[in-house]
C-alpha cells in the first residue's frame, strides 16, 4: 500500500521552492573522491569492484572537465578477514564494518572541513553509515543542520531484529536514524545521526513488511516508484525538497544506483524491475544540485560483474555530474 503523501502548505506549488540556476561550480569548487571497495554489507562480492569501475570511466577527469577540481582521492582500506557472525548480533561483518564506517567518516570529515565536496563511491550501501557519520558530526560542530536525501529501490531501513538476513547493507538509513546494533548506531560518540523529519526516501518498489512499519513510525518522507508516477519526478523532488525544510545548511544525497531500472543500470547487485528512467535520475539530481545545498555525495551498489561493457559505471559518474550541477545550457 503506498503511503499518503502530506506535503507541508510550503510546497502546495512549484514556484514555492526556491533554486537558483547554476552556471558551474556553486557552494564549493573541489571534490574529494573517496573509494570505498565495500562488500561486508551483502553476499555480492563484485560490488567491491565498483570504485575500479569508476576510475575507468574516469569520473575524476569528466568531474575536472565541467569546472570542479578533483583536490585529493582516498582508496579506503576493507579488511580481508571477516566475521560473518558474532555472538554481539545477528548482523554480519559488524565489527569490520564499523571499522571502515569511522574511516569512511573521518575522510568525509576532513573533506567538509577542508572546502571541498566528499564523494564517496562504492561498494554496497553500508557505506552510508560512514559517509553520514561524516556528515553529521561536521554539521553538528557547527551547531547546524543538513537533509538527507535517499535514492533506492529499497527501504534499507531494517535493524538486526527485522532483517532476515543480517545483510548490513539492509541497515544504514536505519543506523543513520539510530536505530541497530550500536557499534555502527554509536560511530563518532553520537546518535541519530540524521533527524528523521529531514530524511527522504525516494524510488521505493521492494520494501520488507517490518520496514514498513518502520518507515511510518520513523515520520521519515517516504515516495514509492508509484508517487513518481502519478506525480511525476519533478513534483516528488519538490516535496522531497520542501519536506527537508528551507533551515538545513547542506544536503547529503545517497544515491543506490538500484534506484534506476535495470534496463537501464544491469551492473548492481540486487535489481528491481520498475525504476527510475535515465532521464529521471538526471533531472532529479540537477533539481537537488540547483538548490546549492548539496554538500556530499554518495553512489552505491555499482556491481562491474554484473555490467555490460561498464555501461552502469559510465551512468554512475554522469550521475554525479548531475548531482555537481552540470547543466544541458
Amino acid at each position: 500500500m503506498t503511503p499518503e503523501i502530506k506535503p507541508s502548505p510550503a510546497a502546495t506549488t512549484n514556484n514555492e521552492i526556491q533554486r537558483h540556476k547554476q552556471g558551474g561550480p556553486s557552494v564549493a569548487t573541489a571534490v574529494t573522491l573517496i573509494y570505498v571497495p565495500l562488500h561486508l554489507g551483502g553476499s555480492h562480492r563484485g560490488v567491491s569492484m565498483g570504485p575500479a569501475a569508476m576510475k575507468v570511466a574516469e569520473v575524476a577527469e569528466k568531474i575536472e572537465k565541467i569546472g570542479f577540481r578533483v583536490a585529493r582521492e582516498i582508496d579506503i582500506n576493507v579488511p580481508h578477514s571477516v566475521c560473518w557472525w558474532d555472538k554481539h548480533s545477528t548482523a554480519k561483518c559488524v565489527p569490520e564494518i564499523a571499522e571502515v564506517s569511522q574511516e569512511v567518516a573521518d575522510a568525509v570529515e576532513g573533506a567538509l572541513a577542508s572546502g571541498t565536496i566528499p564523494i564517496t563511491i562504492g561498494g554496497d550501501h553500508s557505506l552510508a553509515i560512514g559517509s553520514i557519520a561524516g556528515v553529521s558530526n561536521h554539521f553538528r560542530k557547527l551547531n547546524q543542520k543538513f537533509g538527507l536525501i535517499w535514492f533506492d529501490a529499497h527501504g534499507d531501513i531494517n535493524t538486526p531484529d527485522t532483517s532476515e538476513s543480517g545483510n548490513v547493507h539492509g541497515m544504514p538509513f536505519a543506523v543513520a536514524l539510530g536505530h541497530g546494533d550500536p557499534r555502527l548506531v554509536d560511530l563518532c560518540g553520537f546518535s541519530p545521526k540524521v533527524d528523521a523529519k529531514k530524511s527522504v526516501l525516494i524510488g521505493i518498489r521492494a520494501i520488507d513488511a517490518p520496514e514498513r512499519e518502520i518507515i511510518t513510525s520513523t515520520g521519515i518522507s517516504a515516495f514509492t516508484m508509484r508517487d513518481i508516477d502519478h506525480l511525476g519526478l519533478g513534483r516528488v523532488t519538490d516535496l522531497a525538497l520542501a519536506a527537508v525544510g528551507n533551515d538545513i545548511s547542506g544536503l547529503h544525497v545517497s544515491f543506490d544506483i538500484d534506484a534506476i531500472d535495470p534496463q537501464v543500470a544491469p551492473g548492481v547487485s540486487t535489481p528491481s524491475r520498475g525504476g527510475l528512467s535515465y532521464r529521471e535520475s538526471h533531472l532529479a539530481l540537477e533539481l537537488l544540485a540547483e538548490t546549492g545545498l548539496v554538500c556530499s555525495i554518495d553512489i552505491v551498489e555499482l556491481n562491474p560483474a554484473k555490467d555490460t561493457r561498464n555501461k552502469t559505471a559510465e551512468l554512475a559518474a554522469g550521475l554525479i555530474l548531475s548531482a555537481l550541477g552540470q547543466n544541458i545550457l
